[in-house]
């Protein structure tokens, strides 16, 4: 295909052989189910620590700044940091009720898997149309999040055969891969479809995930603006800015 099909179709330049998207907000609309979930989770544990006048995790400027697209222990480090507040590490598998990082996050997944089971998940039509577009033009797919629960949320959307490729926190686990913002699970991702760095797209919503396509030098990365961060998502390395994937290319 040539470069001036693919650019006027797709969006993307020509050289692109591959587009690897994030989960959380780019694939599904469960950000603001993410948020509710650390919410809930970091202010039971402040009122724990310092009472009713604890000051209350805000689900939009902590949650963009210190967790949106890292794993889940990094969130929680990042977060706790910000307050001047350091746990004990413990272990991935500590009950949720234990004062660690760990624990915390535990406890964080308990109450987002609650969410889901009670409200269930909606995706984003335009993204899996755009997706199922890509496909048509022959470009491979991978999805890369930093979610442990990524299969079964793409299961429960019917849309885990639109990827080719998933490297999630699981598989993250698996192999030690670093989180977002390091470039090392888009990187994996790409080497798994084939393709280098420099052809492939990435798809995200998050500034560590922008961060992590700069980081990378990734061939071209789309920044989704969800929630009008468009001039930080540019300031984080996006290379085009849209609110839909819809408004990317000439396909819809």
């Amino acid at each position: 295909m040539t470069e001036s099909t693919e650019s006027t179709e797709l969006g993307l330049p020509g050289r692109i052989r591959a587009c690897l998207f994030d989960l959380d907000g780019v694939i599904t609309k469960t950000a603001v189910v993410h948020a509710a979930a650390w919410r809930r989770a970091f202010d039971e544990f402040l009122r724990r620590r310092d009472g009713d006048a604890f000051r209350p995790f805000d689900p939009a400027a902590d949650y963009d700044q210190y967790v949106d697209g890292l794993p889940r222990a990094d969130g929680v480090r990042t977060f706790l940091a910000s307050r001047d507040i350091h746990l004990p590490e413990g272990t991935p598998d500590d009950p949720p009720d234990a004062p660690t990082v760990h624990g915390l996050g535990n406890r964080k997944n308990e109450i987002l898997l609650d969410l889901i089971r009670t409200d269930g998940v909606e995706a984003y039509d335009g993204t899996l149309r755009y997706i199922e577009r890509v496909r048509a033009h022959g470009l491979r797919t991978a999805v890369v999040s930093s979610s442990a629960n990524c299969r079964d949320v793409l299961r429960s959307i019917d849309a885990e055969h639109l990827f080719d490729v998933r490297i999630d926190g699981v598989v993250a686990a698996e192999r030690e891969l670093p989180g977002k913002p390091r470039p090392d699970t888009f990187l994996a991702a790409a080497h798994d479809l084939g393709v280098e760095p420099a052809e492939a797209a990435v798809f995200e919503d998050a500034l560590a995930g922008m961060d992590a396509g700069r980081a990378g030098r990734f061939g071209h990365v789309v920044g989704l603006d969800r929630v009008g961060q468009a001039d930080a998502l540019r300031a984080h390395g996006a290379d085009i800015v849209v609110k839909d994937l819809t408004d990317l290319g000439e396909w819809a």
